[in-house]
């Protein structure tokens, strides 16, 4: 794997950054890498931005890790159930994000100007402006006009929150200084990126159609409080974006245990006291579940009721086959033949039963596990030799880029009207289709042959089925398709973006306890008949007392350091700049 000899410096930075005296903030930079070459602070860069985009280095802690509880595709026992981040819980993800992304990329942008190579200096100013974008829509306001002046001077020791509104145009700035960057044919550019880029290996054409891409999703991302027909139209009339599922922008993982270079998501796989459970509406969803009729819910609130979606062996694996009883012998709290798993905002007695051998967990697609085959694991459970980890961690993929398209012309952003919009949506599903089978080349597979899904029946079925649905429903519901789809195909992957569109446009439909249409006296459902065990599966109590997230509270840590910080939010009221 190429980054593994970019590891010990890794566990170098991560060694000083653990042992330097004080708290670690925004204001502090406890690696100081100003000796450091380019080529060794690149793949730092890009593995510490995924990590924590991503499910977190051990698996939990990064942005993903409660943005995918928020967006109800996974559940779990801690914090992020029943919305329940803190500020303290964001104390390392805010440290991490400062000190090891943005200090270290600002510091190849610095390195790279002395010695004039320039696609270093693009390249890192993509990675910085797309980590501060990711930053300003979870958080809304951030340090940024001061909290890179690391060397001393104003501003160094407290920077200020600057609003997320004042934010982005810069970062649109500065992608475009990253593009020219790449693009400058005169520069010198002594040292040029290849192995040490973890991303494109160097390729400049690869990381300007990336940048691009990345500027369409931000100009869809404040579409509803300004008109951004302009740039958005010329971005697609010069089609200079990522055009591949190949070429996505995405990060690679590896398949060494020591040093552990395997996906994040892939450290839950095997743990023996896991945390990742697959949420049973995201489940109910791909499935194709009247959830009136498996829930009793007042009217299905599935836009895909009736319609399979094929990828389910790929995205999940059933530790249990559908006749197999328990393996630990404890209740499962939701059982639908293999699949086992937890409900969001669940009190019921069940919850907290040890079901490690038993539930379902993540499988090929998102976290380089195991492809269901139907057959179980015997009673063993999955171990770290079940699986690779070796799945990348995509960021900003190709099918992505078709969806935001498709919602842009759905919008009116965009020409062409639902004919254009259907074109486009059908586009993604492909590709969305063929990512799968992308995802499990890249991760490949232990004893276990995995069918190619692309080209196959069942996928063009569903395609169809999809397809037809959106041509039969009215604009409101043409959104919602568009939408539920990209939520699904971004299941393991950057959980910001589904977040952002579920702030933006209330799409995907969510799972919310406390709405008595979903969960009657507070009661969810689960198949009547989908236990084995049992002649009837019980009603599972489910309760928050929080309102849904309007964005994340800050790192309490900064709060308490910084004096010119502002006071701790309200999560449940504080809105990002572009929400309507």
């Amino acid at each position: 794997m190429k980054q593994a000899k970019y590891f010990i410096l890794f566990v170098l930075m991560f060694f000083v950054a653990s042992c330097t005296k004080g708290y670690l903030d925004v204001n502090e930079n406890p690696n100081n890498p100003t000796t450091m070459a380019e080529s060794k602070l690149l793949p730092y860069v890009q593995k510490a931005m995924a990590d924590n985009l991503g499910f977190g280095p051990s698996g939990a802690g990064g942005l993903s890790y409660a943005l995918s509880v928020y967006t109800h595709q996974i559940t779990v026992r801690e914090y992020p159930d029943k919305y329940g981040v803190e500020g303290v819980n964001m104390n390392t993800l805010w440290t991490n994000m400062y000190t090891r992304v943005i200090r270290n990329a600002e510091e190849i942008i610095r390195r790279s100007g002395e010695s004039e190579n320039s696609i270093y200096a693009g390249i890192a100013k993509i990675l910085k402006a797309y980590t501060y974008s990711q930053l300003v829509d979870v958080f809304g306001e951030i340090p940024f006009s001061e909290s890179n002046d690391y060397q001393g001077g104003a501003g160094a020791s407290a920077p200020v929150f600057d609003d997320g509104k004042d934010v982005y145009p810069q970062l649109l700035a500065l992608i475009d200084e990253g593009i020219a960057d790449l693009k400058n044919n005169t520069a010198a550019n002594p040292n040029k990126p290849g192995t040490d880029d973890l991303i494109y290996s160097g390729n400049v054409n690869s990381w300007v159609k990336a940048a691009n891409t990345i500027k369409l999703k931000l100009y869809n991302q404040i579409r509803l409080i300004q008109d951004v027909s302009g740039p958005v139209n010329q971005l697609i009339t010069e089609n200079n974006m990522i055009g591949t599922t190949a070429t996505s922008f995405m990060f690679p993982y590896g398949t060494a245990t020591s040093p552990d270079e395997r996906n994040p998501n892939f450290a839950d796989y095997f743990a023996t006291q896991r945390s990742i459970n697959i949420s049973p509406w995201f489940y109910q969803i791909m499935k194709g579940y009247n959830t009136k009729d498996i829930n009793g819910t007042a009217k299905d609130f599935n836009v895909f009721s009736g319609i399979e979606d094929p990828r389910i062996p790929y995205y999940f694996f059933n530790q249990l086959e559908a006749d197999e009883p328990n393996v630990e012998g404890n209740p499962l709290e939701y059982r639908d033949g293999g699949f086992a798993s937890i409900v969001f905002g669940s009190v019921g007695v069940n919850r907290d039963k040890s079901h490690d051998k038993s539930t379902t967990v993540m499988g090929i697609y998102p976290a380089g596990g195991r492809y269901d085959d139907g057959e179980g694991m015997g009673g063993k459970g999955v171990t770290g030799s079940s699986g690779t980890g070796a799945v990348p961690f995509r960021m900003l993929t190709y099918a992505d880029r078709l969806f935001i398209e498709a919602e842009l012309i759905q919008a009116g952003v965009v020409p062409g009207g639902a004919a254009a919009a259907k074109d486009k949506l059908e586009q993604a599903l492909v590709e969305s289709i063929a990512q799968v089978d992308l995802m499990v080349a890249k991760a490949g597979t232990v004893n276990q042959s995995v069918p190619k899904l692309a080209g196959t029946d069942e996928a063009d079925d569903f395609i169809d089925a999809v397809v037809d649905l959106f041509e039969n429903s009215d604009a409101e519901k043409q959104m919602e398709i568009i939408l539920t789809q990209k939520w699904i195909s971004n299941f393991g992957a950057n959980s910001v973006d589904c977040y952002n569109d579920y702030r933006r446009t209330n799409y995907p439909v969510i799972f919310d306890p406390n709405n008595e249409e979903m969960a009657p006296d507070h009661f969810f459902n689960p198949p009547i008949d989908g236990n084995i065990e049992l002649d009837e599966q019980p009603p599972i109590p489910v309760v928050t007392s929080r309102s849904y997230p309007l964005s994340l509270p800050w790192s309490q840590r900064e709060l308490e350091l910084n004096k010119n910080a502002p006071k701790q939010k309200t999560p449940a009221s504080f809105k990002v700049f572009w929400m309507n």
